[in-house]
């Protein structure tokens, strides 16, 4: 049900949307973007997984999203309207269109109406929304959501090539350093003075829990291009039971195979296992090893500024 960016192919792009929400307003009431919503989930026979799927920033529904997004241009061709806050309607254009039965309503379609070109030929910037050939057309915000995670997984991998060419000291201290970053380990100095004093082959390094040291957590961290087998982690558990340790965490390069991943959830010991890519999404958020070369603030309409009472 997922493509490579993660998106949900069963939720219909947002030109596909704007006829079914047409028909739902042909009864000329009033309606709420929440039972407009539901509606059209139940036409499109949505799961209940696709009707909750987010945007990539978790912030709004892709559904919900798109949309938002056809309702949008559906009223700057004034087929709807918003006679009042939170509520539209069809409008009786939008009636004299639906009763011209048309096989689809999309972009190229809505350039007919006069005040559509007027607003559309305003706007300075292309985007995907202006590609009705495309067979699933994003909306603004997913554009740009997509475009931010490419980035992302770009710097991941570039992160992990940097990783694995590094020397095993300059590891220990990115791992401390990103441990610390989380919330563990108390100061940075105090984190750092615990890896490779333990003296045990297994273990490269103890980090305090919490602040105040109520626990420890033992370390391993490998540098490998390999995948890390079910041996390698029984070698370290091994080395936690001989420090009578509870917690271990094994940070690797690579990815664990499926045996070792079963491993971990067999043993009384709580072991958690980081491999590359995850190591490389908790750099990015916890800026060890980045920085940040630019920032955008998305807005929206404040509905409320435009209330008058």
């Amino acid at each position: 049900m997922l493509n490579y960016k993660g998106d949900y192919i069963a939720i219909p792009d947002f030109q596909s949307i704007m006829l079914p929400l047409m028909l739902f307003c042909r009864d000329g009431r009033e309606h709420t973007t929440s039972e407009t919503a539901d509606a059209l989930a139940a036409t499109f026979k949505l799961t209940n997984d696709e009707r909750k799927a987010l945007l990539p920033s978790g912030v709004q529904e892709i559904f919900v999203n798109r949309m938002a997004w056809a309702k949008s241009h559906l009223k700057m061709a004034e087929l709807l309207e918003s006679p009042k806050r939170g509520v539209f309607k069809i409008t009786e254009r939008g009636i004299d269109v639906l009763g011209k039965k048309p096989a689809a309503i999309n972009l190229k379609y809505l350039f007919q109406f006069p005040e559509y070109v007027q607003f559309r030929n305003t706007k300075r910037i292309k985007t995907e929304t202006d590609d009705s050939d495309n067979d699933h057309p994003a909306t603004p915000e997913e554009t740009l959501e997509n475009a931010y995670e490419q980035i992302r997984q770009d710097l991941a991998t570039e992160l992990l090539q940097r990783l694995t060419s590094s020397s095993p000291a300059f590891f220990e201290r990115l791992v401390v350093e990103v441990i610390v970053k989380m919330g563990y380990g108390g100061t940075r100095q105090d984190a750092g003075k615990a890896i490779g004093k333990s003296g045990d082959g297994g273990i490269d390094g103890i980090i305090k829990e919490d602040k105040l040291g109520l626990d420890t957590i033992y370390i391993q961290a490998k540098r490998w291009e390999n995948t890390v087998g079910r041996p390698e982690i029984q070698k370290f558990v091994g080395a936690l039971t001989g420090q009578r340790a509870k917690k271990g965490l094994f940070i690797a390069t690579s990815d664990f195979s499926s045996e070792a991943l079963d491993y971990v959830t067999r043993v009384d010991t709580k072991i958690v296992l980081i491999g590359g890519e995850t190591l490389a999404e908790l750099m990015i958020d916890h800026n060890v090893g980045v920085s940040t070369i630019a920032t955008y603030d998305l807005k929206k309409i404040d509905s409320d500024y435009f209330t008058e009472e």
